[in-house]
C-alpha cells in the first residue's frame, strides 16, 4: 500500500479475507509481531503464525486509526480494534485492543509493519473482561 492514510483499510481486507499470503505481504522480512504480549515472534516462525491464525481462527477484524505519525519513510500507528475470532478450543470470542504498530516505507513505495503489537496499550481480554474492569 503506498498510501499510509489507505493501509490499515488494505490490511484489514487481506486480513479478513483468510488470505495469509496477502497478509504476510505487508509486513517487512525482518518484522516482528507481538499478537501474544511477551512472546514476539521473527522471521518464518512470525508467517507461519499468520498462516495457522487465519486457517484456525477464523478472525475477522474491524480497526480504526487513532494517531498517526509519519517521519520520512518511518509511520506509527495507534489503532483500536475488536476482533470476532474462535478461540483455541473453537467457540467464538471477541477481542479488542489498542494497537501500536510501527510502518517502513519501501523503496517500491509501499507500507509495510515493522512492529506489530497490537495490544500495545491494552489487554489482551476479551471484551467480557474489558466490561468487568470497567
Amino acid at each position: 500500500m503506498t498510501d499510509i492514510e489507505d493501509h490499515q483499510e488494505a490490511f484489514g481486507k487481506a486480513f479478513n479475507s483468510g488470505d495469509a499470503n496477502a497478509v504476510n505481504a505487508m509486513y517487512t522480512d525482518d518484522a516482528v509481531g507481538v499478537w501474544e504480549p511477551g512472546f514476539p515472534v521473527y522471521g518464518q516462525e512470525r508467517r507461519d503464525y499468520v498462516v495457522e491464525f487465519l486457517k484456525t481462527r477464523k478472525p475477522s477484524v474491524e480497526a480504526t486509526v487513532r494517531q498517526q505519525l509519519v517521519v520520512g519513510d518511518t509511520a506509527m500507528l495507534v489503532v483500536e480494534w475488536q476482533m470476532q475470532a474462535l478461540d483455541t478450543n473453537g467457540e467464538p470470542e471477541q477481542l479488542e485492543g489498542v494497537a501500536i504498530d510501527v510502518l517502513h516505507k519501501g523503496a517500491d513505495g509501499f507500507w509495510r509493519y515493522r512492529v506489530d503489537n497490537p495490544f500495545g496499550v491494552s489487554g489482551p481480554w476479551t471484551a467480557e473482561d474489558d466490561a468487568a474492569q470497567g
